[in-house]
């Protein structure tokens, strides 16, 4: 069993220390804490402004923060970056700070580039830029900066290839090289990157965004300790990351002992079309909380593996969602104990394929969910619907030129102790937006022909989930173009907690010749071609319910059912006929 230690690492570190933070006022650390974090806020916003690819400048797939300089641990992250990144790229700095320990340590004005999944977690797509920030000739700390590039390689445009079974197969891999030398750009190794994608404009817009964020953090960090010394901004540092310790043990201390189990489904790994089990047992003693996926599925061959930083960095988004008051800080993670099987779909090994790592961590949020709302139903929301719906259309204009149209889709997130789910939201993995339509048709030689609310695809309850939605996409190029899928809950509903029902299934449907298909991995396909004029057709999930459907205010029912909701027959079906009095 490989066990995440993160913990017993971080108490031993801050023992080192002594107490933290222990002089600095709470005025101090306040305005401090909101300074850091403003910082990191501005390197999002900086990259938004500044990136070529709709996927950071529309979507805001990307993270800034601020680590510490000796582990890489989490110190500051910004407002809006991605959570998913916020352990995950505690990893990555921290494989920076081994391969600059064997290169003879970081300098000034370094930086360092890479994208493996294995060592910094998530998948390929996601570049991860790591800077050291000095001051008074001493290492103060790391800046890091990572974003969803649209296009690095590999067999399947936009990198989301349901059918590897290897990551040479999903882009380049990338291991943390020095791609800055003490303020020169290598651009050997920015050559090597943009020979290997098939947008190079693209690639080289967001690597140029990203290196502007960072040099804007080093600005902004210069300026705090103009205003406070190194001294006093160390200790607050340490103070909030202590403090975020502190508020995590009560929050646990406040529940109840005990241990719960559950488990839930993937489809399949894009390979075999076998259902996948994720399991885990969430265990609360006193101040500490433990999660187990022992029984989880063992490494497969296809592209849903997840590396172990993903995990742990999973684990944290889920603890946010349940703790919502939680400060972005490694501290938070130092009362949980994580266990993980070795050689399992959630630790998968070198060169094990990660791309569809999103789907796998979107059921680890789940079955986590659906834990915790029996030891906390009160903090605790049904399960969203589950799936990014990764969809790419590619193809060459009559000029030549390439395209390739990479997104991810909305649908419904579960209900809640205080209401209904959102209808047609954004993954609760992160704080990433579905672009606009008007982007989208903008940019690519397509037409969505629907856009809408999925009638009928929410989880009744009490209070009922959010609605999915239907999305269908024309392709207006005369050369036609060649699309890839690559979801999930094609098979296993959304499910609500309790006491509520479950969702619709995800659907996905492609025009041909002869008419509508749906591909035979249900969720997963690659090369559908399309002529110019045909259509592809996804249908999303909604969320799960919560709490009985028999407690639904029989006006709330007859509501939805004006609204169109879902139709008087399902509404029938799913809370019987008292709400038609209320028609």
């Amino acid at each position: 069993m490989a066990n995440a230690g993160t913990a017993e690492t971080v108490k031993e570190t801050d023992a080192a220390q002594g107490p933290a933070g222990a002089g600095i006022d709470p005025i101090t650390l306040a305005i401090l804490a909101g300074r850091m974090e403003q910082i990191a806020d501005e390197m999002d916003a900086t990259l938004f402004r500044s990136a070529f690819n709709p996927i950071i400048a529309e979507a805001h797939d990307a993270s800034h923060g601020i680590y510490h300089p000796d582990t890489g641990d989490t110190m500051v992250q910004g407002k809006n970056g991605l959570p998913i990144f916020v352990g995950v790229m505690a990893f990555a700095v921290k494989a920076v700070i081994d391969k600059a320990a064997e290169q003879g340590g970081p300098k000034d004005g370094d930086v360092w580039i890479f994208n493996d999944a294995h060592i910094g977690g998530t998948h390929l797509s996601d570049m991860r830029l790591v800077r050291p920030y000095y001051r008074d000739g001493k290492l103060f700390c790391w800046l890091a900066s990572v974003g969803h590039w649209h296009d690095v390689g590999g067999a399947v445009p936009g990198n989301y290839n349901p059918a590897a079974t290897e990551v040479f197969q999903e882009a380049i891999v990338l291991p943390p090289v020095k791609f800055v030398a003490e303020g020169e750009l290598r651009t050997d190794i920015l050559d090597i990157i943009l020979r290997n994608t098939r947008l190079p404009q693209s690639a080289e817009g967001d690597v140029n965004g990203q290196l502007g964020a960072l040099d804007l953090g080093i600005r902004r960090m210069d300026a705090l300790l103009d205003e406070y010394g190194a001294e006093t901004v160390t200790e607050a540092l340490a103070a909030l990351s202590t403090r975020a310790e502190t508020l995590m043990r009560k929050e646990v201390e406040g529940l109840p002992d005990g241990r719960w189990e559950a488990v839930d489904y993937l489809d399949n790994d894009g390979i075999v079309d076998k259902p996948l089990p994720i399991k885990v047992a969430l265990e609360i003693r006193g101040d500490r909380l433990s999660l187990d996926f022992t029984g989880s599925a063992p490494q497969v061959a296809g592209p849903i593996n997840i590396a172990l930083p993903t995990s742990i960095a999973c684990v944290y988004v889920a603890i946010k969602h349940i703790f919502p008051a939680l400060p972005a800080n490694a501290g938070v993670m130092r009362p949980i104990d994580i266990v993980v099987p070795e050689h399992s779909l959630l630790s998968a090994e070198f060169p094990a394929p990660t791309g569809g790592y999103t789907e796998t961590i979107l059921r680890m949020i789940d079955v986590i969910f659906s834990a915790a709302s029996q030891a906390a139903p009160d903090r605790v929301v049904a399960n969203a619907y589950g799936t990014i719906n990764a969809l790419s259309i590619a193809g060459r204009k009559s000029n030549g030129q390439r395209w390739v149209m990479f997104s991810f889709y909305g649908g419904g997130h579960g209900g809640t102790p205080e209401g209904n789910g959102l209808n047609h939201g954004s993954a609760p993995i992160s704080m990433a937006t579905i672009p606009p339509v008007e982007i989208l048709e903008a940019a690519y030689p397509v037409a969505f022909r629907q856009w809408a609310l999925r009638e009928g695809s929410s989880g009744p309850g009490k209070h009922r989930g959010g609605l999915g939605a239907v999305y269908e996409i024309e392709v207006l190029e005369e050369n036609g173009a060649e699309a890839f899928f690559f979801g999930e809950r094609g098979k296993f509903p959304p499910k609500g907690v309790n006491g509520g029902g479950e969702a619709a299934v995800n659907r996905f449907d492609y025009e041909q010749d002869d008419g509508w298909h749906q591909p035979p991995m249900t969720s997963k396909m690659r090369g559908i071609v399309l002529k110019q004029g045909q259509k592809v057709r996804l249908q999303s999930p909604g969320g799960g319910g919560y709490g009985p459907a028999a407690e639904r205010p029989a006006a709330d029912v007859a509501r939805d059912v004006a609204l169109g909701y879902l139709s008087a027959d399902l509404a029938d079906t799913q809370y019987g006929t008292a709400w038609r009095d209320q028609a």
